[in-house]
């Protein structure tokens, strides 16, 4: 028994640990620091709808204080989009800019991935920040219109299960380098993208989303993705785990207006 109670402490207190992780990684939240030595990124990747739902949360609570002030549902929406870009410091629309032009800016891998890794942005990737940062915005607008219930419900499912797709790819694919965030990426287990698959169909069915429409969005985002990235890059990288992540969000979005519009 004294055996038993020591495992299970243990076993917590390494699982809270990579859930902190997590939150550190996905997030720009203030955070306890982590131990040493920390966890590997593959161990704590079933943990990444769970920093989602502390940005959806987070999210929607701004947007149900705008929308209880009086500010216009379109508004409203522009602010609880800016605030979950704010808090995750822009990590996944970087990525999404930088997949737009290294993918369509450059004819070799070698090319494509230079792109991708300089810190200006070009036209592709800023086409792709307007039309993935318009359509939410529209989308959250028009869901803030039947009040703050449903468009909360869809700003934390959405932000736990899309994170999935980045667990998905990180599991399935090779890495398109041998450095970087996509890299140290690698050791996740099928146990694992179980966890992060349970949490991230969690939300969605606990909060009363289509759970059918999202998954089969999210899931044909993923795909699209994964192929252009292997057709270009031969592999995935930080940036493109960024971008899943965008384009699962976008087609979700789009998934959850369809039915209710």
């Amino acid at each position: 028994m004294t055996g038993q109670g020591q495992a299970k402490p243990g076993w917590l207190r390494a699982r809270a640990t990579e859930a902190l992780l997590a939150v550190v990684l996905l997030t720009r939240l203030p955070a306890p620091r982590l131990p040493d030595p920390a966890p590997r990124l593959g161990e704590a990747a079933w943990a990444f709808p769970l920093a989602g739902l502390v940005l959806g949360v987070l999210a929607s609570a701004v947007l149900a204080l705008a929308l209880a002030f009086g500010v216009p549902p379109s508004v409203a929406a522009g602010l609880a989009l800016g605030a979950q870009v704010m808090m995750t410091g822009a990590l996944h629309e970087d990525g999404l800019a930088d997949c737009a032009d290294g993918f369509w800016g450059g004819f070799t891998r070698e090319r494509r991935l230079e792109i991708m890794r300089d810190s200006r942005i070009g036209t592709y990737g800023v086409a792709a920040l307007v039309f993935s940062l318009g359509l939410r915005w529209q989308a959250l607008a028009f869901l803030s219109g039947f009040g703050p219930g449903i468009a909360s419900a869809a700003l934390i499912g959405l932000a736990m299960s899309t994170r999935v797709t980045s667990v998905a790819l990180m599991a399935t694919m090779p890495t398109a380098r041998d450095n970087g965030m996509g890299h140290r990426a690698t050791g996740v287990t099928p146990m694992v993208l179980a966890g992060a698959m349970a949490l991230g169909i969690a939300g969605p069915l606990f909060l009363g989303l289509p759970l059918f429409a999202i998954v089969l969005a999210e899931t044909l985002a993923a795909l699209a993705v994964a192929r252009l990235a292997m057709q270009r890059l031969g592999g995935q990288t930080g940036d493109v785990l960024g971008a899943a992540q965008q384009c699962a969000e976008i087609l979700g979005w789009c998934a959850i207006c369809a039915l209710l519009g």
